[in-house]
């Protein structure tokens, strides 16, 4: 029941008052006036929803930054009443999904679809519905409310950039280990053979062995022995800085506003370093892992291939830089994590001088560090990248400076002076 509809009531009361107070025709003919209005009202509102149904299909549940998602919706009528008006309301998370609709001349055993295009423009995981179908009475007496729980969780994966030519520290493999590492993949290090399989291909086929033995043998191969490359994103709380502003976005007139790039934020700003440096490695079939510690510990072990691509980026999709760990400490505490001989590459906006200490040490323990360092002061932040670069450099430690509005693939393709580099 809405406001109006207590008004009336409360003039139908004073109507009725009037007439046995005074015997007038007209307070009487006022009371039959909102009386009926009351019940007329009641009795529409009551059927104002019936047989409508709404379901909604996403075209999929995983997008990214800068992508357009979509999803369809259809609206069904299957009452022999045609509706007068109807309003869908969502209430989904995803910034700026407008799926809030209005018709109005809602014809008996008809549907409706259409689809909503959303631009994404900000990482991480974002419910999808519920939805609320409103209707009534034309005179807004008595509102009805269709609650539609449907809903289901978009992953937003961040944004990235190319990088043409990163190279970095070669890491050193342990000096007369084998790695042992059988693979269905077709690499240049094969190991030995084996008797032929069903569904082993065809190009697997050794065939001096098996004109040897009489009968049909395929090549084994290993992972090419390559060192492992580990990422560690720095998300201790106290040194991020920046801040993430909305969009207003209109895809329907195909309009943006604003400047759609990386947020003026130091977090969004080593998510993308991080994810673009994951996509040159593992599209050159690199053995990668990634750590991180933020509001949640995010460990993804090394692996190789589009799968591990994809696990990276979900994590990345859903990390939020609120740890209470420093870069520093997170290397005590997860680097036993990370084989002898490895490659790691470390994103911060830290200033301080024991991120270097940070990456000797790893050099002591035969690890082979990169340094990628984010800009804070030209986030708005502390003073000193600039410094804390200098000072990566003088002790032979690989080391980039991202600043704010820096094209990331140009900045981490650029090759640079010190340290000791080869291509990946």
């Amino acid at each position: 029941m809405s406001t109006r509809a207590k008004v009336v009531i409360g003039l139908l009361i004073l109507s009725i008052t009037g007439a046995l107070a005074t015997g007038w025709k007209t307070y009487y003919n006022l009371s039959y006036v909102w009386a009926g209005l009351l019940i007329i009202s009641y009795g529409w509102s009551r059927i104002s929803l019936n047989g409508i149904t709404l379901s909604r299909r996403p075209r999929s549940l995983r997008s990214q930054v800068g992508r357009i998602f979509e999803e369809s919706f259809v609206i069904r009528n299957s009452s022999r009443l045609g509706k007068l008006w109807i309003e869908i309301r969502d209430h989904s998370e995803l910034p700026g999904h407008r799926a809030s609709s209005v018709m109005t001349g809602f014809a008996s055993k008809k549907e409706k679809t259409w689809v909503v295009r959303t631009l994404c423009t900000r990482r991480g995981r974002f419910r999808v519905g519920t939805a609320e179908i409103h209707s009534g009475d034309p005179f807004g007496l008595f509102p009805r409310v269709i609650e539609v729980k449907q809903e289901y969780y978009l992953v937003v994966l961040p944004r990235t950039e190319r990088i043409h030519s990163f190279i970095f520290p070669a890491g050193r493999l342990p000096g007369g280990d084998a790695l042992q590492y059988k693979t269905h993949q077709v690499t240049p290090n094969a190991s030995g053979v084996r008797e032929y399989a069903p569904g082993d291909s065809l190009n697997r086929i050794h065939w001096k062995s098996t004109a040897r033995l009489q009968k049909l043998m395929v090549k084994e191969f290993e992972f090419d022995p390559q060192a492992e490359v580990w990422i560690l994103l720095d998300a201790y709380a106290k040194v991020q800085f920046g801040r993430i502003e909305e969009m207003s976005t209109d895809i329907t007139a195909g309009i943006v506003y604003g400047d759609f790039g990386i947020p003026k934020s130091t977090e969004e700003y080593a998510v993308a370093v991080v994810a673009s440096i994951a996509l040159y490695l593992l599209e050159r079939d690199r053995d990668l892992g990634f750590i991180s510690h933020g509001k949640a510990r995010h460990i993804v072990q090394s692996d190789r291939g589009e799968a591990q691509l994809y696990h990276i980026l979900e994590s990345l999709a859903v990390l939020e830089a609120r740890g209470e760990i420093s870069l520093p400490n997170l290397l005590k505490v997860e680097g036993h994590r990370i084989p002898r001989g490895a490659s790691v590459v470390m994103v911060t906006s830290s200033v301080s001088p024991q991120v270097i200490a940070s990456a000797q040490e790893l050099i002591r323990k035969g690890l082979s560090p990169v340094l990628i360092i984010i800009d804070a002061e030209s986030f708005g932040g502390a003073q000193g990248s600039q410094a804390l670069l200098i000072a990566a450099q003088s002790a032979g430690i690989s080391a980039r400076l991202i600043r704010y509005e820096d094209s990331l693939a140009q900045e981490l393709s650029r090759r640079t002076t010190s340290g000791k580099w080869i291509a990946a």
